[in-house]
């Protein structure tokens, strides 16, 4: 037998049952932060390799939806019924085109490097290859930083448990049974376990005390510190929810009583202050949660078609109340720095926040993220509903803020009545939010006496910004896709 001929033979057979690479054309988009799919028209039918990232917008349908930007709410972006509101809707419903082929799972926002599809049409994409650049779980298993411009002393943590209860189950909201509560539980407790903050503001947690003592207890076996609640006095009433506050006794106190705003919604407005053991510093901690965007209004409550949905006036008339009500609490805490958080059911441009923002608070997320910020996502545009705004007095004691995204991304298949997963990943429909506080110092006169130089200058060496003379400085640079870096 030829030997050089079954050699042949061998590798000629091999070849055959290796895969088909289809011919590529690398492809770069001019303007990917207002790309829309009618871009591919030239390429139907061939096959291309994206050039830039390409986000996923939506994992919610049997095939997911793909983009060069990522899709942010339009009244996170743009003031209600605007003429660039508008132009973000129009823009939103013509920048997704479908994927298919790709059957594990991927979260939204995760960031796909060198796309590799077939272009089937406009509004249709085949799978072929592509790597992960970013926003996958194991990208996540960090606590982000709040220490963007110093170091805290205090973490603040604001998170909706979405419907957290512990006794009143199978009622058609939260829980179904003992066995869901449980995993629920345990869920939850593994995203505030590894965040460990001093202070929690929880949202969507049942009424009474037995939900805010078993997150407290289970907080103290997680973390070896000790943390106990704030008593409001009530008691367990079906499946309705309120807010509250968790707090590490080791690090903190609460100074006065507490407050709590009945108008609107009851029991969804409180404020506390809380002093700082180990600076005898202290602060007004008021959380919320707003009038949500559901059920039948009428009148001035209506959908207005701007943006905003329904009930926007009584979530504008509760705004106005947190402002009156914060003024009323520096006096009766005697103390000026108040931090507003919680879920205001209302994006960054809405009228509550707008309320807000008018009546002095700054918006951390905005402050330290630009418009690149988001809590929640909401057919497939993601946007800040769990907001963090603080007074001018407690501004420069802040250090920083984040969202911490193991819930927003996750398709609800991972809550606890739909799955067996038991991780911190959907543990619940909104984001925590997390600010670092430094009590008692100003960070921005502490950086800039910290400063080595006058003046700071920004150059490009290569392909990479580099910024000289910024010890003690704090500088994000941000491009229209988002943050490019600290």
């Amino acid at each position: 037998m030829n030997c050089k001929r079954n050699i042949g033979l061998l590798l000629f057979l091999a070849a055959l049952s290796l895969p088909i690479v289809p011919a590529q054309t690398r492809v770069s988009f001019p303007h990917p932060e207002t790309w829309t799919a009618s871009e591919l028209a030239p390429y139907v039918g061939q096959t291309i390799t994206f050039e830039q990232p390409v986000y996923v917008c939506n994992n919610y349908y049997s095939n997911l939806t793909v983009s060069l930007h990522r899709l942010m709410s339009p009244t996170n972006q743009e003031l209600p019924a605007s003429t660039a509101y508008h132009n973000l809707l129009t823009l939103n419903n013509k920048a997704m085109v479908q994927l298919t082929g790709l059957d594990d799972y991927h979260r939204m926002g995760e960031v796909f490097g060198e796309l590799t599809v077939r272009v089937a049409s406009t509004g249709t994409l085949t799978y072929v290859s592509h790597r992960s650049l970013a926003g996958t779980r194991a990208d996540l298993q960090t606590v982000p930083s709040v220490d963007m411009r110093g170091t805290h002393n205090l973490l603040v943590c604001a998170l909706n448990c979405e419907y957290y209860l512990v006794e009143n189950l199978g009622t058609g909201y939260g829980p179904d049974n003992a066995s869901q509560s449980a995993q629920q539980h345990e869920k939850i407790m593994d995203a505030i376990g590894r965040i460990n903050a001093d202070i929690y503001g929880f949202v969507e947690v049942e009424q009474g005390q037995a939900a805010l003592r078993k997150l407290a207890q289970g907080l103290t076996a997680a973390t070896g510190r000790h943390f106990t609640w704030i008593d409001d006095g009530g008691s367990a009433s079906g499946s309705y929810v309120k807010v509250g506050y968790v707090y590490c006794s080791d690090a903190v106190k609460p100074f006065g009583e507490l407050r709590s705003d009945n108008s609107g919604v009851a029991n969804r407005k409180k404020m506390q202050a809380f002093e700082h053991l180990s600076t005898g510093e202290r602060f007004i901690f008021s959380i919320n949660h707003f009038k949500a965007k559901s059920g039948i209004a009428t009148g001035a409550d209506a959908d207005q078609g701007d943006g905003q949905g329904i009930y926007n006036h009584a979530r504008t008339i509760e705004a106005q109340s947190v402002v009156s009500q914060s003024a009323v609490a520096v006096n009766f805490y005697h103390d000026p720095d108040v931090l507003v958080m919680g879920d205001l059911n209302a994006y960054a441009m809405e009228d509550p926040i707008t309320t807000l923002t008018r009546a002095g608070m700054t918006d951390l997320h905005r402050f330290f993220h630009a418009d690149s910020s988001y809590s929640y996502t909401f057919h497939g545009e993601a946007g800040y509903l769990d907001h963090a705004l603080c007074n001018d007095a407690l501004l420069p004691q802040v250090t920083g803020m984040a969202a911490y995204h193991i819930n927003s991304d996750e398709h609800d298949r991972y809550t606890y009545d739909k799955s067996s997963d038991r991780t911190m990943f959907r543990c619940s429909d909104h984001d925590p939010i997390l600010v670092g506080l430094c009590l008692g110092a100003n960070i921005i006169d502490q950086r800039i006496a910290d400063a080595s130089a006058a003046e700071v200058t920004i150059s490009v060496e290569g392909s990479a910004p580099v910024i000289h003379y910024a010890d003690g400085g704090f500088c994000s640079i941000y491009t229209l896709s988002g943050v490019f870096g600290l």
